[in-house]
């Protein structure tokens, strides 16, 4: 039986043959690209976990505007090569597909050209230096000066090819142009691939990042226990997602929205709740059940109001997978009637369970940050034992069954874990008040 995957791989090779010969290309070029694409396929683990069909929306959109123009009867050295690759680099946590995009454009657009091998070498070596300096970008103004770099490198290029023979000294400034002005639209064209695509780049995680963002200015004024828990969640995150090469910067944002379910009913939860009330106390297993586990679905709806990106919908409904809501299972159990049943089934959450190792890491860093704050003589010892026991137990239960995490991952997950946490809420030395206050307090002065 073919799987998704090879279905999807069957057909776009169909395509891009029927493609070929409807755009009357070289016949070897749709058996080169098919090429390329099986070589990726098989030697890139990663490659094959991306949407297929987003990496070939990305290869027609640049191919469509190369193409035309070109029948247009403009010289290659106006096509914004390197719209596609800066887009690739940004949209897509991985090396490879921008590199993919980077080539299979390059030979395709090349091929269309009456310099080919002129043509092929100017945006292959432009594209790869786009490619490089976009990398990790956290600012809008990288974008701009990537342009710039790739177009000098484009005018070099050609300089070199030609032997520093100068004529047509318009190609120079042209090429120039072209690089810097790839950058511009591809800063103004951003916003509407991260929506065409459903992802999400570093820059706008950023942004998200703000106090200022209305979701996060009503966790503070709202919900501040929720915000503070949240803050302490990314940081772990974060962290750990470093120490097992995941998007670390994905988890910190996601962890800082994963809650925001809670807005709906801030005090149900004991972070927002008095020290000395429990509303509860007044209901039973059942119902509080329902108005913890709900805070999932209402983060949803709150996350599509307020148009946060899917990618960090995933955090809202995965930060609990499918774990029992231990506390009010037992309580339902210790007061249930003879004639009542109670099923584990029946106080679990929805899901689904994480299956990315971001979501997965934020699901562990909410459980042990909880349960630490818990401890009443938070040792490190203690902190210690909590953390293993709590990944052991997420483990034992299949909440990390659809992730990527190995147990090696795990390992260094806990001791990121137990190494902030301990910084965090390890105990105080309990001072000793000066002499002379002392004095005064028994003498009744103040």
């Amino acid at each position: 039986m073919l799987n998704k995957n090879s279905i999807k791989s069957i057909l776009l090779i169909v395509f891009v043959f029927l493609f070929s010969f409807a755009a009357h290309l070289n016949p070897v070029i749709p058996v080169f690209l098919t090429a390329l694409y099986l070589l990726f396929t098989f030697s890139t683990p990663n490659f094959k976990n991306y949407d297929f069909t987003q990496i070939s929306f990305l290869l027609l959109t640049e191919f469509a505007i190369g193409y035309f123009i070109l029948k247009a009867g403009f010289n290659f050295y106006c096509l914004p090569i390197l719209i596609v690759p800066m887009l690739a680099a940004l949209l897509f946590n991985s090396v490879e597909i921008p590199f993919f995009l980077s080539l299979a454009n390059s030979v395709t657009l090349a091929s269309l050209t009456t310099e080919p091998f002129k043509a092929f070498l100017i945006f292959f070596i432009s594209s790869i230096a786009a490619i490089l300096a976009l990398k990790g970008a956290r600012r809008r103004s990288t974008i701009i000066h990537a342009g710039l770099i790739s177009g000098i490198l484009q005018l070099v290029t050609l300089i070199l090819l030609e032997s520093f023979v100068f004529s047509q000294p318009q190609r120079y400034v042209t090429i120039l142009i072209t690089g810097l002005l790839s950058g511009i639209i591809v800063l103004g064209v951003l916003p509407v691939f991260e929506y065409l695509l459903q992802t999400v780049t570093n820059i706008s995680l950023l942004e998200l990042a703000d106090t200022h963002q209305p979701l996060l200015q009503r966790l503070v004024m709202e919900a501040p226990g929720t915000y503070h828990h949240s803050l302490i969640v990314g940081n772990l995150s974060e962290t750990a997602c470093n120490a097992v090469g995941a998007n670390a910067l994905l988890a910190r944002i996601g962890a800082y929205y994963h809650d925001i379910g809670k807005l709906h009913k801030p005090e149900y939860f004991i972070e927002n709740q008095d020290i000395q009330t429990n509303v509860h106390d007044a209901l039973t297993p059942t119902i509080s059940k329902l108005v913890i586990m709900n805070h999932v679905k209402e983060g949803i709806e709150l996350a599509k109001k307020y148009r946060l990106s899917p990618m960090l919908w995933n955090f809202i409904q995965q930060h609990h997978g499918k774990s029992l809501v231990y506390y009010f299972y037992r309580r339902a159990l210790e007061g249930k009637e003879e004639d009542q049943e109670v099923t584990e089934d029946g106080f679990r959450y929805p899901g689904p369970k994480p299956n990315s190792k971001e979501t997965a890491i934020v699901l562990l860093a909410d459980s042990v940050e909880a349960a630490t704050r818990t401890l009443k003589e938070p040792t490190p010892s203690k902190i210690e034992d909590l953390v293993h026991r709590i990944i052991n137990n997420k483990f034992i239960d299949g909440q990390l069954d659809e992730c990527e995490l190995t147990l090696k991952d795990i390992e260094k997950i806990s001791g990121v874990f137990i190494k902030i946490l301990g910084g965090i809420y390890h105990s105080r030395i309990a001072y000793q008040e000066n002499q002379e206050q002392q004095a005064n307090s028994k003498n009744g002065k103040s």
